[in-house]
């Protein structure tokens, strides 16, 4: 029981994940469909937020890890976490990307996106993690300028400007 004399809910699932560009959007895609098996009440716009900042741990931990890195979704009845262990223990850092960098950014993208995230040391690394609540996405103006950052940001990483149509590439 809570202060409140309400019951806390706790709803978990965890899995182990290998250190691989590839696994990201698959990763990112199964945080997604375990928070729908679950019917938690959140809106699109909501949902779309935690697949972006769950991607962009996911990226961290691939690119900071040392090997695996595991993954919890947990949704308390109140809002949904997403927690990505990996063994490194450096905290992340939520470095201000110059204009030219084509990193860095993935954690001020969770800080906008997400109503709160974090992180904490381990005995084997560190767990980063963030929090959606249903209703209380990002939205309007400060949801616009966090989106059309990180596209700037991929656009630059890319080579294009924001104006520019993509070259088509044919693979044999």
């Amino acid at each position: 029981m809570t202060p409140l004399n309400t019951v806390m809910v706790l709803v978990l699932c965890q899995w182990d994940v290998e250190a691989d560009v590839a696994a990201v959007p698959l990763a990112r895609h199964k945080v997604t469909q375990i928070v729908r098996s679950w019917g938690i009440p959140m809106s699109d716009d909501s949902m779309r937020d935690a697949e972006l900042c769950a991607g962009e741990l996911l990226a961290n931990a691939i690119e900071y890890a040392q090997g695996r890195f595991r993954i919890v979704v947990r949704w308390t009845g109140v809002r949904l976490r997403v927690e990505v262990a990996d063994r490194n223990p450096q905290p992340p850092a939520r470095n201000k990307a110059d204009d030219m960098a084509t990193g860095g950014r993935g954690l001020l993208l969770v800080e906008a996106l997400a109503h709160s995230w974090g992180w904490y040391p381990v005995e084997a690394g560190k767990v980063v993690w963030f929090e959606v609540a249903p209703d209380e996405s990002v939205m309007g103006d400060a949801r616009l300028a966090a989106l059309v950052f990180v596209a700037q940001a991929g656009a630059q990483q890319s080579g294009l400007n924001l104006g520019d149509k993509p070259k088509a590439q044919v693979v044999p």
